[in-house]
C-alpha cells in the first residue's frame, strides 16, 4: 500500500469535493501543514480581506479538518474606529487618502490554527484569533477570541462548552506532538489515537513520551 502523500490535491479516491489544502496554495501569506483538509475546493477563496499591504498571515497546522463554508476573515476587514468616519477611502479609486500607516489601523495580527483542529461547517474565524491544538469549533460558530488547546467552543460569539480531556492527558498530547512524527510512526499509533478508552490511551501515551524523552526507540 502506498503511504499517504500530503501533496495529493484530492486524497479520497473518486471524490473531488475534499482537498488537501497545502498543495493548492499560491498565496505566500497562507501557510497550511501537511494532511490538513478542506471539505470543498479552492481554500484561498475562503480567506477574505487578505490584502498584501497589511502583511498578516494565516497559519494552519497539520491534520486539521476544515468544514465546507468555513471563512477566515483577515485584518483587511477591519475599519478605523479611531477617526470620525470608518469609511476606507484609501481602498477605492478617486479618493484623496493614502493607505494609513499600519500603526493607525486596528490590526489584530496573524490568525493561527494549531494541529488536529476540527472546524465545523460555516464557521467564521475573525482576524488575529489563535486556536489551540486539538480544539473543536462547532458548526456556524463565530470565533472572535482565542481558543485553548483541546477545548470545544460553539456559538456566536463562540464560547467554551468544555475541555475535551483532563489536564494530564492534554499535557501528554502537547508533549507528544504526534502530528510531527513520521508517517510510518503515526500509522503505528492510529489504534491508540482512535481508541475511546481514554484511561488506556493516557497510560500508553505517557509511556511513549517518557521513552521518547529518554531517547529509547
Amino acid at each position: 500500500m502506498q503511504p499517504p502523500n500530503p501533496n495529493t490535491v484530492f486524497p479520497i479516491r473518486n471524490i473531488k469535493t475534499v482537498t488537501y489544502v497545502k498543495p493548492t496554495l499560491k498565496n505566500k501569506n497562507i501557510c497550511v501543514g501537511d494532511f490538513t483538509y478542506f471539505a470543498d475546493v479552492d481554500f484561498e477563496k475562503h480567506v477574505t480581506h487578505h490584502y498584501d499591504f497589511y502583511g498578516d498571515k494565516l497559519i494552519v497546522g497539520k491534520f486539521c479538518q476544515i468544514g465546507k463554508g468555513v471563512e477566515f476573515i483577515m485584518n483587511g476587514a477591519n475599519h478605523q474606529m479611531n477617526a470620525v468616519s470608518t469609511f476606507p477611502f484609501y481602498i477605492f479609486q478617486g479618493w484623496n487618502q493614502p493607505v494609513p500607516a499600519l500603526e493607525r489601523m486596528p490590526l489584530k495580527g496573524d490568525t493561527e490554527v494549531g494541529n488536529d483542529v476540527w472546524i465545523g461547517q460555516n464557521v467564521t474565524i475573525l482576524p488575529g484569533v489563535h486556536i489551540g491544538n486539538g480544539a473543536i469549533v462547532g458548526a456556524n460558530s463565530v470565533v472572535a477570541s482565542d481558543v485553548e488547546h483541546y477545548a470545544i467552543v460553539v456559538g456566536n460569539p463562540a464560547r467554551l462548552v468544555k475541555k475535551r480531556f483532563d489536564e494530564a492527558l492534554v499535557r501528554i498530547l502537547l508533549q507528544l506532538k504526534w502530528w510531527d512524527m513520521p508517517v510510518d510512526e503515526i500509522n503505528k499509533l492510529i489504534p491508540i489515537l482512535t481508541d475511546t478508552c481514554l484511561g488506556k490511551v493516557k497510560k500508553h501515551l505517557k509511556c511513549l513520551v517518557e521513552k521518547l524523552e529518554a531517547g529509547v526507540e
